[in-house]
């Protein structure tokens, strides 16, 4: 994952100083959506290990809020 943030901000760098091109200009949207699945992967794997504690000292395990 290190590596995947250091291109990222390796393209936003250029995007910012010269320009993209097309081909370069996909790669950085691809791996933004990589980046995006991958912290969205590891937030829920970490919130499917919480508890929350109420008043009265019961555990509940976090669960997935419906829509």
């Amino acid at each position: 994952m290190e590596n995947l943030i250091l291109r990222i901000n390796e393209l936003a760098k250029k995007s910012k100083a010269e320009g993209l091109t097309e081909a370069e200009k996909q790669e950085q949207a691809l791996l933004r959506k990589k980046y995006i699945e991958l912290f969205k992967g590891n937030l829920t794997k970490t919130l499917e290990s919480c508890y929350i504690v109420d008043e009265a000292g019961n555990k509940h395990k976090v669960t997935k809020k419906n829509k």
